[in-house]
């Protein structure tokens, strides 16, 4: 699908130059003298390389159309991480280095998404917010109370995070999955 290039927004995946690319930054500049621009910062999901590309508000670009389906996480080996759909028990593994650190987070049963490009599984949304228990935590030092300070903490699963200085060990709490930040205790 083409897109004008004023409307291409962080996030977004483009068919540009044989390679997919996902969208990292933009600017919209419009100089004193000539015509507006974007200034795009790309990263190819292939090759893993950077590109910074200029686009005049008059072109357009080609935005990858990605299918996305609702998987349950199954079970992880050395390499790749196991989901299954509900509906029709098909089975998809991905690698590891997809995931990245958020593979941690993955609990059995977990309901994600998972996008496929030309049924390859390129990236896998996780729900915006997960449960996890608090395996190890400093202890709060009195007098910090002033500014809002936070302390680190080891999750059950070996994510290492800051909370705040209410929280112990034992506890249970929310993460948000997208910066891997505390949200709330439960």
């Amino acid at each position: 699908m083409k897109i004008n290039a004023s409307e291409i927004r962080v996030g977004m995946l483009l068919e540009y130059k044989d390679d997919l690319w996902q969208v990292l930054k933009t600017q919209h500049v419009k100089p004193g003298k000539g015509g507006a621009f974007a200034q795009i910062e790309m990263k190819s999901l292939n090759k893993n390389t950077k590109l910074n590309e200029r686009f005049r508000s008059s072109e357009t670009v080609e935005k990858a159309s990605l299918e996305e389906i609702n998987f349950n996480y199954s079970y992880e080996d050395e390499n790749n991480f196991f989901f299954m759909s509900p509906k029709s028990f098909e089975q998809v593994q991905i690698k590891k280095s997809i995931i990245g650190q958020k593979g941690k987070l993955l609990t059995e049963n977990l309901d994600v998404t998972i996008s496929f490009y030309n049924n390859q599984p390129i990236s896998v949304d996780l729900p915006n917010q997960v449960r996890c228990k608090i395996n190890s935590t400093d202890a709060a030092l009195k007098g910090q109370t002033v500014s809002s300070s936070y302390k680190p903490a080891t999750l059950d699963n070996g994510l290492n995070i800051q909370v705040p200085p209410f929280i112990e060990s034992g506890d249970h709490i929310i993460i948000d999955t997208r910066n891997l930040e505390y949200v709330k205790k439960i």
